[in-house]
């Protein structure tokens, strides 16, 4: 069954931004590596789930761009209630797949907007299928 979940985005936030312009060689043809990561918090008292995600582009395995944004989004309260089960709140995964998404979106524009007229310009956040990322339900304890 698939239930509305009431949220709203609440905050946007770069929370790293670096360039290591000694660590790329614009001629090179090293490839360009991207790692992606992406992490969750939760502020029950708030109803507020974080989202996190840092990308960082490697060429020699060196960094020389990182980016960490995050995105916060408060949770209705009978949506709240409705994925409480004991002393654990239960997310499903769609529904967090889908704030990575929003998340993902959001660091590909900061991306662009911190880089603009920089040679890291050309460095795009490619589509990334967060459902690779996200592939089970998630949960918070309510008691810490």
């Amino acid at each position: 069954m698939n239930k509305r979940i009431g949220f709203v985005l609440r905050g946007l936030k770069t929370e790293q931004f670096a360039t290591f312009e000694e660590h790329y060689k614009a001629n090179s043809k090293a490839k360009i590596n991207l790692d992606t990561r992406l992490e969750y918090n939760f502020d029950k008292g708030n109803r507020l789930i974080g989202t996190f995600t840092t990308f960082t582009f490697q060429q020699n395995n060196k960094v020389f761009l990182k980016l960490s944004v995050s995105c916060h989004f408060s949770i209705d309260s009978e949506s709240f209630e409705s994925f409480c089960e004991a002393d654990i709140i239960i997310f499903p995964k769609g529904f967090m797949a889908h704030l990575a998404m929003i998340t993902v979106s959001s660091g590909r524009g900061v991306l662009h907007a911190k880089t603009e007229g920089t040679v890291f310009n050309k460095f795009l956040l490619p589509t990334i299928d967060v459902t690779q990322l996200v592939k089970e339900d998630i949960s918070f304890d309510l008691e810490s």
